[in-house]
């Protein structure tokens, strides 16, 4: 199994169903994705992040 990374818009709509107050467990299944990489976005989140420093923090670690 392959990993795919999460695109900006992907990122964008997490924080969006986030601020809508959805459970990461929602968020995986409307998106498809594995709820761990939810919960680390959200997790992100929490601590004040957006998701563009969550992709900016991404681009700098690859």
């Amino acid at each position: 199994m392959t990993y795919k990374h999460l695109t900006i818009d992907e990122l964008t709509m997490i924080e969006s169903y986030y601020l809508q107050h959805n459970k990461p467990v929602e968020i995986a299944n409307r998106m498809g994705r594995a709820i761990q990489t939810i919960y680390n976005v959200v997790n992100k989140f929490k601590q004040g992040k957006t998701a563009l420093d969550y992709w900016h923090q991404y681009k700098e670690n690859k």
